[in-house]
């Protein structure tokens, strides 16, 4: 599945509207504060999306977010591991509006460090780039994390979906094929024809 990131069209209404009439499996809103990463991003004035959505938050006071963001009434709505001391108490949280919870890795922080959380979430997300800024390149660190995540999921029969973002395009999501879903930004958002290439994803 595809989750087209509209990071780099989001001022853009025409765009977005051309984008969601595609009815793309998610649009990935990248939700940023300014403090967990340098960039401020606030998606709560946009336009109303028939597609559904899945919300990314980069931001280091995760309830708060989640009380902006469960308004738009998201498939999944993700945070980062790194940001919180209260991962098992968040996820309780946004499981209470019946939507799906992602947990999310930087590119440095190891698979070991999520495991104790595997059976509570609904999707791990492996940033292959750091988080922050979109159009960065793939780093193949990812690899291995996706495969470990399925390894995982396989042995203790886990119910997570896998979720990669960062850098991904027609060469990279090959490396990557353990994933459920694929989050795609300026791949698709840069071209002048957002359809042929999604083809080319699929």
């Amino acid at each position: 599945m595809l989750a087209i990131s509209i990071l780099g069209i989001k001022d853009n209404y025409e765009k977005l509207k051309e984008l969601d009439n595609l009815r793309p499996d998610y649009l990935h809103f990248d939700i940023m504060d300014g403090q967990f990463v340098e960039q401020t991003v606030d998606l709560l004035n946009l336009p109303l999306f028939e597609s559904k959505k899945d919300i990314h938050l980069m931001v280091k006071d995760v309830k708060k977010y989640i009380d902006l963001y469960k308004k738009l009434e998201p498939e999944y709505l993700t945070f980062h591991l790194e940001a919180s001391d209260n991962i098992k108490e968040l996820v309780d949280y946004i499981h209470k509006f019946n939507i799906k919870v992602g947990l999310s890795l930087k590119p440095n922080t190891p698979v070991s460090n999520i495991i104790p959380y595997l059976e509570l979430i609904d999707l791990v997300l492996v940033m292959s780039v750091e988080p922050g800024y979109g159009g960065q390149k793939f780093l193949s660190n990812a690899i291995d994390k996706v495969k470990e995540l399925a390894r995982l999921r396989e042995k203790y029969q886990y119910q997570y979906m896998i979720e990669i973002d960062g850098g991904i395009n027609d060469k990279t999501i090959k490396m990557v094929s353990d994933c459920d879903i694929f989050v795609v930004g300026s791949y698709i958002t840069n071209s002048n024809d957002y359809q042929t290439k999604i083809n080319s994803l699929k």
